[in-house]
């Protein structure tokens, strides 16, 4: 009864916490904000889904959903994007009974369009193709044994799985180039940076990013693992094996620049960001920072790169060009997970998971004055983060 009963409040629900006529948390010293911006966040370890309302004064929950369908299991909501034309929420929650499924939300409202579909084990990170018809999920398979996982397909008018493509072991951090025609994913296992044909729905290319073997892997085969800085790789004959062979940078994050020349590959372990040429597909040069560099995004002009240090706590904001620091910021709370950026690259928010009991959070981040300029409490382990969309001020 308690399951269905969780079932039927998700089918069925506009939001346990509206606008409830709370003024908004107060910025520290004004936003600047000349537009209301809206964004979305998954709690995870709360199965709560937050919208968020950024203005001139501050922010506060515009909304708040919970998630799943088992009362008594945490489910975790854990991926989020939004459909290009902004009608439509994608969400994955990583945990299930085996796995993890795709929910697909009417934005605003936030109910389902449909019930949920399974896909594979501990789905994450997510991206649309730019016409939203295709959904890209990496399968992180964080429990068990480390085997290689799959990119799940789905058909997104249906919310049908198409294909899941083997890629690599622990697939994370996918992001599509701007031309919709390739999409990105890490390998935290095996230190690759994985290029998928949106196309034919098959890897194009790979890339190895371990530390001073960084180049193009040639005639990879899954399961295989690089040992070598020429490319020489092995299969590998039991799960002892793959213990012995740790990842130098174990990437989390792949995001390509705007204007399809470059993949920013954030190096979890070795404290560092690679630049790699997507076009001649090699290592352009390193970015070195404080410490666990896990999720990135760019401004929609290119010019500037942001980074969620989780090891550091802190958020880093560069020059996308040229690598340079331009600010460094110690976050509100602990384990900087997740990064949106307003589309007319004004603000960055940031999500935070918080340890323990304490609540997950949200930072608002000027993109002029690289400062802190509003905080939000939300559910805990904020991880998941993705902008909705922006309006003038009445």
């Amino acid at each position: 009864m308690m399951n269905m009963w969780k079932a039927m409040v998700v089918l069925t629900i506009t939001g346990c916490a509206g606008r409830s006529g709370a003024p908004l948390t107060p910025a520290l010293e004004g936003t600047g904000a000349d537009a209301v911006y809206y964004i979305y966040v998954g709690a995870e370890s709360a199965d709560l889904l937050h919208r968020i309302r950024f203005g001139p004064t501050g922010m506060d929950l515009d909304q708040t959903t919970p998630v799943g369908e088992m009362a008594v299991e945490t489910e975790g909501p854990h991926g989020l994007n939004v459909s290009p034309d902004g009608e439509h929420l994608y969400m994955t929650t990583a945990h299930g009974v085996p796995d993890g499924k795709l929910w697909k939300f009417h934005a605003g409202p936030d109910t389902l369009v449909a019930p949920p579909i399974l896909l594979g084990n501990f789905p994450a990170t997510l991206d649309l193709t730019p016409d939203g018809l295709y959904a890209f999920i990496v399968n992180f398979n964080l429990h068990g044994e480390h085997v290689p996982s799959t990119v799940s397909v789905v058909y997104t008018p249906d919310l049908v799985e198409v294909d899941q493509i083997p890629t690599c072991t622990m697939p994370h951090g996918l992001r599509m180039a701007k031309d919709g025609l390739f999409v990105y994913s890490n390998c935290m296992m095996d230190d690759q940076l994985v290029e998928i044909d949106t196309r034919t729905f098959e890897v194009s290319r790979r890339f190895s990013v371990t530390t001073g073997s960084e180049a193009a892997l040639l005639d990879y085969q899954v399961g295989e693992i690089v040992t070598g800085a020429n490319g020489i790789t092995r299969t590998l004959e039991s799960f002892s094996d793959r213990k012995a062979m740790e990842p130098t940078c174990s990437p989390t994050w792949a995001q390509p620049t705007p204007d399809g020349h470059s993949i920013f590959v954030a190096c979890n372990k070795s404290n560092e960001i690679l630049v790699i040429d997507r076009d001649n597909w090699t290592l352009e040069r390193r970015i070195s920072v404080p410490g666990g560099p896990y999720n990135l995004a760019i401004s929609e002009d290119g010019k500037i790169l942001i980074a969620s240090l989780k090891g550091a706590g802190k958020v880093q904001f560069f020059e996308a060009s040229t690598g340079k620091s331009l600010g460094l910021v110690t976050s509100t709370t602990t384990l900087t997970h997740g990064v949106a950026v307003t589309p007319d690259s004004r603000y960055a928010f940031v999500s935070m998971e918080g340890k323990g009991a304490d609540p997950g959070k949200v930072d608002a981040y000027d993109l002029q004055e690289f400062q802190l300029v509003a905080s939000i409490e939300v559910g805990q382990q904020a991880g998941g983060i993705i902008f909705w969309k922006m309006e003038p001020i009445n």
